[in-house]
């Protein structure tokens, strides 16, 4: 979100929120303005290619020499003694992170049309961040939802046996929406996404992603070349939405080789006494 300061203070608070709503919208969508954007764009052209072929090449190996044998090590679907695995899972589940990410932006929202100067700028900066993770996992899933639809995977022991190679395109169903993993998708497009506004959570964010990765192996839910691909998916899908923001300078900047950086964000401890103002009766 951009950090309007300009709206008039004595303007009533519908009005803001409108304004605050209408300019934190277009900002996504307004013409880009870096002027190093096309020394970005062909950095996550060639790093894009290089990821999805080592990824394809990897997931083509896994599917060939290796997931058979991981599912027939994996203990049977429904061992009442996995629930813990179960819980941990959810953790990766889409729906649950965009939700509590959508939660996030609304109280931003609503909370940002009653301050003013530095505090509502503080605030729609974390705004900005917040649709930038937003938007990573919604447009990473929706590439994947799109995959699993052509390609048609069967879930492991769908059908009655071990057959890695069950596929039936088109079918839409879950029992063959395989390849790739949502779960995986979702957890590394998070993972990149919040390493690439700070870098200091990435060792954490990462394994908290590989953690979710292996929670689906264990629970006979993916072959392990279903949560590979999902991690690529993931991981290029969050690069294209990174690029986005900083082409049109919003929470990135672009160096002069085309590399992709975090611009300086919010504070937690400034953050906090926002909260706090606004929260005050």
């Amino acid at each position: 979100m951009p950090a309007p300061t300009d709206i008039a203070p004595r303007a009533g608070y519908p009005a803001q929120l409108l304004t605050v709503t209408g300019r934190s919208l277009a900002q996504l969508v307004r013409s880009p303005s870096h002027s190093r954007r096309a020394e970005a764009a062909r950095k996550l052209a060639r790093h894009s290619l290089w990821l999805s072929a080592a990824g394809a090449a990897l997931v083509i190996a896994l599917m060939l020499a290796f997931d058979l044998t991981e599912i027939q090590l994996m203990p049977a679907r429904g061992t009442p003694g996995l629930w813990p695995i179960r819980i941990l899972t959810d953790f990766g589940k889409d729906e649950y992170l965009l939700s509590a990410l959508g939660v996030a932006l609304v109280v931003v929202g609503l909370v940002a049309p009653g301050l003013h100067g530095t505090r509502r700028a503080l605030l729609l900066g974390l705004g900005t961040r917040l649709q930038f993770l937003f938007l990573s996992v919604a447009l990473s899933v929706f590439v994947g939802e799109i995959l699993k639809y052509f390609i048609g995977r069967g879930r492991p022991f769908v059908g009655g046996k071990a057959d890695p190679f069950n596929f039936i395109p088109f079918e839409g169903s879950g029992a063959y929406a395989s390849l790739p993993s949502g779960h995986a998708i979702t957890a590394f497009a998070l993972a990149f996404a919040v390493s690439a506004l700070w870098p200091r959570l990435r060792v954490f964010m990462f394994t908290y992603a590989i953690v979710i990765l292996l929670t689906r192996l264990v629970l006979l839910a993916h072959h392990p070349s279903d949560v590979t691909a999902g991690a690529l998916v993931g991981i290029v899908g969050a690069m294209a939405v990174r690029y986005w923001f900083a082409a049109r300078r919003l929470a990135f900047a672009i160096r002069a080789d085309g590399t992709i950086v975090p611009l300086p964000g919010p504070a937690t401890g400034r953050l906090k006494r926002v909260a706090q103002v606004a929260s005050a009766p």
